[in-house]
C-alpha cells in the first residue's frame, strides 16, 4: 500500500503512521476512533463549563476541519 504523500502527513498530524500490515481501512478506523476521543473530550469541556454552549458549534466545526480526512473514502488515500 502507497499512500499519498498529503494522507500520510494528514496521519501523522494526528500521530499515526501505516505499519506494513495496515490497510487504509485499519488506518481510518485508528484515525476515527481519534476524533470520537476528541469529540468526547470537546463535549465533556463544554458540560464542565469551559466552553460556552454559544461556541460549542464553532468548536465541532474546527474539529472536523482538523480531521478532513474522514470525509475522504479510503480508496483514495492511496496512489
Amino acid at each position: 500500500m502507497r499512500l499519498r504523500p498529503a494522507v500520510a502527513a494528514a496521519l501523522a498530524r494526528h500521530g499515526i503512521s501505516a505499519g506494513p500490515d495496515d490497510t487504509t481501512e485499519t488506518l481510518r478506523e485508528r484515525l476515527n476512533e481519534r476524533y470520537l476521543e476528541e469529540v468526547r473530550a470537546l463535549r465533556e469541556r463544554q458540560r464542565g463549563g469551559e466552553i460556552p454552549l454559544r461556541e460549542y458549534g464553532t468548536h465541532v466545526q474546527a474539529l472536523r476541519d482538523r480531521f478532513e480526512l474522514l470525509s475522504l473514502p479510503p480508496s483514495l488515500w492511496v496512489d
